[in-house]
Parts: structure tokens; sequence; C-alpha cells
């Protein structure tokens, strides 16, 4: 075979190759049909030729089904971090809320109860807190569970032989999940020197 038969072999084969020019899923489907009505074309060209010619149009056969699998796996993937971009697309937002709720925490804890005003900051806090949470957000404020790196950063060690060692003890500031995602970890204060679990 000379460099010729070669590069018209080559030259057939990129015909069916769908090139990622970061069109829209509109612009990929348009090119797929095409490329399935040319397959397709080939294939019935092939019926009509003799079995020594079929080789090379099993060849178109195959390219064709794997771009297309390569299409759908692409469709999937878009979609996936699509639905993901928009479930997190409130973190930046959450983030910059959070010292707000934070403050509403430390005004509640200070403010005396029987009074109207307590009771009207309590109400606000409430809304917003129920708000946050129909988006996603959930507290991470558990005592007496045993200390997670993954969810806690701690800030405290106190020598309590009374408790399990390495458990939580008090919660300093709440930590908070975005979905499954954590958004900021919870600062907590551990107990040592108490019985292993």
């Amino acid at each position: 075979m000379d460099e010729n038969d070669r590069r018209g072999s080559t030259d057939a084969d990129d015909a069916y190759i769908i090139e990622d020019t970061e069109g829209t899923v509109e612009d990929i489907e348009r090119e797929m049909r095409e490329t399935a009505e040319e397959a397709a074309s080939a294939g019935a060209e092939a019926a009509e030729t003799p079995a020594t010619e079929t080789a090379p149009q099993d060849g178109y056969r195959d390219r064709y089904v794997r771009a297309i699998a390569d299409f759908d796996n692409f469709r999937k993937r878009t979609e996936r971090e699509k639905a993901d971009f928009f479930r997190y697309a409130v973190a930046t937002v959450l983030k910059d809320i959070l010292p707000v709720l934070d403050n509403f925490d430390r005004a509640l804890e200070h403010a005396e109860e029987g009074d109207e005003f307590h009771k009207g900051v309590h109400l606000i806090y409430k809304q917003l807190f129920e708000v946050l949470q129909k988006h996603g957000l959930k507290p991470i404020d558990q005592m007496s569970v045993t200390f997670d790196p993954n969810i806690h950063e701690a800030v405290i060690r106190e020598e309590d032989p009374s408790v399990p060692n390495h458990t939580v003890v008090a919660v300093l500031q709440r930590g908070y999940h975005l979905h499954d995602r954590l958004l900021r970890p919870a600062l907590v204060k551990v107990a040592v020197g108490g019985p292993e679990r």
C-alpha cells in the first residue's frame, strides 16, 4: 500500500468522526443525524456490492455505533453537569448569608425571651431559615457525637473524663451542608481524656 492509499483510507475514516467544536447540543444532534444518514447511505451501497467489498462497510457501521454511543455519553454528562450547576449555584450567596444567621443566633441568645422584640426577631429568623432550608441548607449542630474532621473544626479541647474521648461537647458556631456538600464546618469544643469508644 503506498502513501496515497493510506492517506485516502484515513480521509474516509475521518468522514465519520464528529469533531468537538463546543457547539450547542442541537448542533451536535444535527451533525449526528447527518453522519447517520451518510453511514446509512454507505450501508445501502454496501448491500448492492459483492461480499468482498462489505468489509470496509462494516467498519463504517462500527464507527457509526461508536459515534452514537459517544454522543449519548456526552449528552448524559452535560445534563449531569447542568443539574449540578443549578443545584449548587446558590452556594456563594448562602456563604454570604451565613454570618447573618450567626448574628441572629447571637441576638436570640442574649435577648430577653418575654418581650415582643424577641418574638419578632425570632419569627424573622425562623422565616429566613425555612427559606434557606427549602433551597437545601442543612445545619450541623449536634452535640454528644463523635468528632468528625469532615464536618467539624475543633477550636477548643477540654479535659473531661466523664464523657468518651473525642466527643463534641459544645457547638460554638453551626456548620452547614448544601444538599450533600459541606458549605461550612461546625466550630466545636471537643472533650479529651475520657474513656475510648
